[in-house]
This record gives structure tokens, C-alpha cells and sequence, in this order.
């Protein structure tokens, strides 16, 4: 993060994209995270690396309890009575898995969306604010 704040760009360039590497970092898109925040970050001209920075913010020490509280953001905001039910270890298959979490799938991608939206903001201000002060000192 030191390397992030001590870049000597526009601070809004640096800011937006932290916020972009944070949303791409949350989305449902496991799997694809890195080379999604490479393209996005082609595409608009973004930092590279600030971008990828942002998008490292989940990883798997934090992606668990991250895509759990999206999820259960998504089945807070779609109104969604899901229950999950006790998981017999000895007859689990991919079918079985598919079949009790498939009512999650949609409660877990706005969850997640929206997680991603509200720390991608928040994201912004913060490395914003830092690199404002940074500059000003």
C-alpha cells in the first residue's frame, strides 16, 4: 500500500483505479480477477498496478468471508427465504452441491455486486484522502 500512496499521479487517476481493482477484487467472477483488472485497466488507461492492488484485496485468507457476507447481503436485498440445509459429507457430489446451493446463486452475485460497489466508493475516498494529504504535507 506504501507503493500506492507514494505514486506521484493525479491522485484521482490513482483513486479510481483502486476503486475499480476493489469492485473487479469482489465480484462473483472467481477465477478471472486478475486478468479482468489487467484488461479493465487497459482499456480506461487505469494504473496497472494500483489497479491490481485494489483487485488483491480479496485473496484466500479474506475471499470466504467476503463472498459469505455477500451473500448474505444478496439474500437480505432480494428478499430471498433461503435455508441452507445439513450437508451429508459421505454423498457429496458436484450434482448434490449444485442442487443445494443453486438457490443461493442469484442472492450471491447481487450480494457480491453490491459489496463490490459500496467498497469500490469507499476504496476511492479513502485512497483519495490519503494521497490528497500526502500531497498537501
Amino acid at each position: 500500500m506504501r507503493l500506492v500512496l507514494s505514486l506521484r499521479e493525479n491522485p484521482r487517476h490513482v483513486a479510481t483505479s483502486f476503486g475499480v481493482g476493489v469492485f473487479i477484487g469482489m465480484s462473483p467472477l472467481l477465477g478471472i480477477h486478475t486478468l479482468l483488472g489487467l484488461v479493465v485497466s487497459s482499456l480506461f488507461r487505469l494504473n496497472r498496478f494500483v489497479t491490481i492492488v485494489g483487485v488483491y484485496i480479496t485473496n484466500p485468507w479474506t475471499i470466504v468471508p467476503i463472498y459469505t457476507f455477500g451473500t448474505w447481503a444478496g439474500v437480505k436485498l432480494v428478499g430471498s427465504d433461503v435455508t441452507l440445509h445439513s450437508i451429508s459429507w459421505s454423498s457429496l457430489t458436484f450434482s448434490t452441491v449444485t442442487e443445494e446451493l443453486g438457490e443461493l446463486f442469484v442472492p450471491f452475485v447481487v450480494g457480491t455486486f453490491f459489496i463490490g460497489t459500496i467498497s469500490a466508493v469507499l476504496g476511492y475516498i479513502i485512497i483519495y484522502i490519503l494521497l490528497k494529504k500526502r500531497r498537501d504535507a
